[in-house]
C-alpha cells in the first residue's frame, strides 16, 4: 500500500508540475498569444525527445509543499533537434513571472555544464520578468554564474537565445554574450533600462517596442541575429540555424548529402556586373548563383545592409559567407558594419566553419562621425578577425577592393588560403578619379585642356592598374576567373584546403580591439 500512495504521489506531483503556475496563469499566457515553456520545447524539439532535470527544485529544501512553484520558473533538460543532441532551458512566465533567483540559476548553470561537458548546443528560451526581487542579492548571485558559464563556455558550444517575451535589466546581458539571438515581432523586448525610469531619468518618453523590441535590435542596435513574425516561425529558425553548425569546436560542421550539381556553371553571372562601375548590383543575387541552390541562410539581414553575412552550403558542406553588397551604400565599410562581419568572421573561425568573402568595396566609410566613434578600432577588428582565423579562406573580388577595403577583406596576406578575382576587378589603393587627381595635379591644372587630360590620364591609370592582372602578376591574386565559373573553383578550393592545419603562437588569448 505504502509503495502504491509513494507510485501515485510521483503520478500527482508530475502532473502539477505540467501545469506551471496553474490552468489560470497558463490561459492568461495563451490569451497574450504566446505558448507556455513546455509547448516550446515540444515544437522546438524533435518529438518525445525531451528529458526533463531537476523538475521538483523549490527555494529550499523543505518537503514540497502545495503552494511550491514547481520547477522554479524554468524547464531545463535536454533532447534532439533533427537527431542531434542538444540541451535546453525554457523559463516558464507563468511561475512568478519567470523571475530568476538562486535555484533557477543552479538550474540553468547546471544543464549549461552538462552541454559543455557533453559537447552539445545550449538553447535558452527567454521570457522572464527579471531578477527575483524577493531573494535580494541572491538573484544576482544567479545571473553572474550564468554570465561566467556564458563566457568560459564561448567558442566550445554553440549558444543560442529565443527571446519569447520580456528581457530587462541585467538579464540581457546573458544573451548578448551568447552567438546567436532570435526575437519576435511585437512580443520580444530586450533593454537594459525600461521605459518608465529612462523617462524619470532623461525624460525621454518610448514605449517598450521602440525601446527594445524586435525591429530595434535587428535594424538598429546590431544586438539580434534573426526575427520571426511568430513564435512557431523562432523556433523553426532556431532549427535551421543548427543544420549549419557543429555540435562543438572539436567537430566539423555537418555535411548533408548534396543536391546540386558541383560542377554548375552559370553564364548570367559574366553579365552581372555592369559596365558603368558607378551603377550597382546584387550581391545577394550573385551569392544565391554560386551556393548550393537554397542554402543561403543570412544572419542579421537588417542590420548594416551594406555588408553581408550568413550561412551556405558548397556541395552539401557549410560554410560562413561575407559580402560587401553594393546596392546598399555602394558596399562601403562603416563602423556596424565592421561589428557585423567580425563577430561572424570569428564565430566560423570558433567552430571550424570555412569562410568564404566576396569583395566589392570602394573602402571605409569617411567622415568626422566615423572618425569621433572609432572607426579605426572597429576596422582593426576584422584585421584581427581574419588574421586570426585559421579555418580554410577563399576570397573573389568581383569589382572594387580599395585600400583599406582590400586589405581587410580576406586578402591574402591575412592568411587566405585562395583568392580569386574576376575579370572586373579592381584592385588599387583607390579609384582612379581620386589618385589621378593627387598624382597628376600639375599636370591636369598646365594642360591646354584640363578636363580632357583628366580622362586621359583616369584611362591610362585604370589600364595599367585597376586591372585583376596587375594583382595576378604580383601574385596578390591567385586566379582571374569567369564568373560563371565561380561556384566550381569555389569548391575545389574547398575541398583541397579542408585538412589545413595552422599552429598559432601558444597564447593565453589574444587582445582584440574594443
Amino acid at each position: 500500500m505504502a509503495k502504491k500512495n509513494a507510485n501515485e504521489k510521483l503520478i500527482e506531483l508530475r502532473k502539477k508540475s505540467k501545469l506551471g503556475g496553474g490552468e489560470k496563469r497558463i490561459a492568461k499566457q495563451h490569451e497574450k498569444g504566446k505558448l507556455t515553456a513546455r509547448e516550446r520545447l515540444a515544437e522546438l524539439l524533435d518529438p518525445a525527445s525531451f528529458h526533463e532535470l531537476e523538475p521538483f527544485v523549490a527555494q529550499n529544501s523543505a518537503p514540497l509543499e502545495k503552494n511550491d512553484p514547481f520547477a522554479n520558473g524554468v524547464i531545463t533538460g535536454y533532447g534532439q533537434i533533427n537527431g542531434r543532441k542538444v540541451f535546453v532551458y525554457a523559463q516558464d512566465f507563468t511561475v512568478m513571472g519567470g523571475s530568476l533567483g538562486e535555484m533557477q540559476s543552479h538550474k540553468i548553470c547546471r544543464v549549461m555544464d552538462l552541454a559543455a561537458q557533453n559537447g552539445a548546443p545550449i538553447i535558452g528560451l527567454i521570457d522572464s520578468g527579471g531578477a527575483r526581487i524577493q531573494e535580494g542579492v541572491y538573484s544576482l548571485k544567479g545571473y553572474a554564474e550564468i554570465f561566467r558559464r556564458n563566457s568560459n563556455y564561448s567558442g566550445v558550444v554553440p549558444q543560442i537565445s529565443l527571446i519569447l517575451g520580456p528581457c530587462a535589466g541585467g538579464a540581457a546581458y546573458s544573451p548578448a554574450l551568447t552567438d546567436f539571438i532570435v526575437m519576435v515581432e511585437k512580443q520580444s523586448h530586450m533593454f537594459i533600462t525600461g521605459p518608465n525610469v529612462i523617462k524619470e531619468i532623461t525624460g525621454e518618453e518610448v514605449d517598450f517596442e521602440n525601446l527594445g523590441g524586435a525591429q530595434v535590435h535587428m535594424s538598429i542596435s546590431g544586438v539580434a541575429s534573426l526575427s520571426a513574425k511568430t513564435e512557431l516561425e523562432s523556433l523553426s529558425l532556431c532549427r535551421t540555424l543548427l543544420g549549419y553548425l557543429p555540435s562543438n569546436n572539436m567537430e566539423n560542421p555537418p555535411c548533408i548529402a548534396p543536391s546540386d550539381d558541383p560542377f554548375r556553371i552559370d553564364k548570367e553571372l559574366d553579365t552581372i556586373i555592369p559596365e558603368d562601375v558607378k551603377k550597382p548590383y546584387n550581391m545577394h543575387e550573385v551569392i544565391r548563383r554560386v551556393v548550393d541552390r537554397n542554402s543561403f541562410f543570412e544572419i542579421q539581414p537588417t542590420f548594416a545592409t551594406h555588408a553581408i553575412v550568413g550561412f551556405a552550403r558548397f556541395n552539401g558542406c557549410p560554410v560562413g559567407i561575407v559580402a560587401q553588397e553594393p546596392s546598399a551604400l555602394a558596399g562601403i565599410i562603416d563602423i556596424d558594419a565592421s561589428d557585423k562581419i567580425t563577430r561572424f568572421v570569428r564565430f566560423c573561425d570558433a567552430f571550424n566553419i570555412p569562410l568564404v568573402t566576396f569583395v566589392d568595396s570602394p573602402g571605409f566609410l569617411p567622415g568626422i562621425n566615423q572618425e569621433h566613434k572609432g572607426i579605426i578600432r572597429h576596422g582593426a577588428k576584422i584585421l584581427y578577425a581574419y588574421s586570426e582565423a585559421s579555418v580554410p579562406k577563399v576570397s573573389i573580388v568581383t569589382r572594387r577592393a580599395f585600400g583599406g577595403a582590400y586589405i581587410v577583406m580576406s586578402s591574402k596576406y591575412l592568411g587566405t588560403d585562395i583568392n580569386y578575382a574576376w575579370p572586373t576587378a579592381e584592385i588599387a589603393v583607390m579609384g582612379a578619379e581620386g589618385a589621378v587627381n593627387i598624382i597628376h595635379r600639375k599636370e591636369i591644372n598646365n594642360a591646354d585642356d584640363p578636363k580632357a587630360e583628366r580622362e586621359r590620364l583616369i584611362g591610362e591609370y585604370k589600364e595599367n592598374y585597376l586591372n585583376p592582372y596587375t594583382a595576378a602578376k604580383a601574385g596578390i591574386i591567385d586566379e582571374v576567373i569567369l564568373p560563371s565559373e565561380t561556384r566550381v573553383k569555389i569548391i575545389s578550393a574547398l575541398s583541397i584546403t579542408k585538412e589545413k592545419h595552422v599552429q598559432n603562437p601558444a597564447r593565453k588569448h589574444g587582445n582584440p580591439p574594443a
